[in-house]
């Protein structure tokens, strides 16, 4: 029997920004703190109310994960007081792992998490030192659609602050009921539907398959291998949980 997502106890986690659909505080999930880490869908797309409510909410550094060739023009300005840090995590000049997962219907999954992170930990160690080293205030992180990419930096903030694999698969679930206004907006609509067949076709679901990748992955550990100092994850962790570094 293919595991169920259990019913989110944290629907207060959604927010709602306009010109978004995928936009969620991760505070309550483990040690989380409310306010620390967003994650979302590209803000490229917010209005000028979406950016009030981003700057309302806490929100003064944007990192996004995007590849130059998604970038487009902006709906709205962005205020002052917010940061943009882009870091493109992909890694699509690695060709030969691409040519693989983008012909595979494992590719928009958690199917392909532990290829990435096993493939590109220096990228991944990039973006734990950004969003560690950035200014004070909270962070929304996006890619497009903010279920892949945001969901692997996701996996990696709630893994280090303490939540369990049950809520670590339960949020990135979540994002699946928002991917047909995300990608109806941007003319792909038909990519919700044939990727729900996918899943049934495999007997398999987004909560089992994340389930999995979050038993497996250890963020401190993976971290550790990966080069990042112990300074830097243990800032990193304090950011998340709001706790002192020390």
């Amino acid at each position: 029997m293919t595991a169920a997502a259990p019913p989110d106890p944290h629907t207060r986690r959604h927010l709602e920004w306009a010109g978004c659909f995928n936009v969620r505080d991760l505070g309550g999930l483990g040690h989380h703190t409310p306010g620390a880490f967003v994650r979302a869908d590209s803000v490229e797309k917010l209005t000028a109310d979406g950016w009030a409510a981003a700057h309302a909410h806490g929100v003064r550094t944007v990192l996004d994960l995007r590849n130059d060739d998604e970038l487009g023009a902006a709906a709205a300005p962005r205020p002052d007081g917010i940061t943009t840090v882009r870091l493109p995590l992909d890694g699509i000049e690695d060709t030969a792992f691409w040519e693989r997962w983008f012909t595979d219907w494992r590719w928009g999954t958690p199917l392909y998490y532990r290829p990435f992170l096993d493939h590109f930990p220096e990228r991944v160690a990039a973006t734990a030192e950004a969003l560690a080293a950035a200014a004070p205030g909270g962070i929304a992180f996006h890619c497009a659609a903010g279920r892949d990419r945001t969901g692997l930096v996701s996996l990696l903030l709630l893994s280090l602050a303490g939540a369990t694999h049950e809520e670590i698969a339960a949020d990135y679930a979540l994002s699946e009921e928002r991917m047909t206004p995300v990608f109806t907006a941007v003319g792909r609509g038909e990519e919700v539907t044939e990727q729900a067949a996918a899943y049934r076709t495999h007997a398999t679901t987004p909560y089992a398959e994340m389930l999995k990748v979050a038993r497996w992955f250890d963020a401190a550990a993976y971290l550790a291998a990966a080069g990042v100092p112990e300074a830097t994850v243990t800032a990193l962790r304090a950011r998340a949980t709001g706790q002192p570094q020390g």
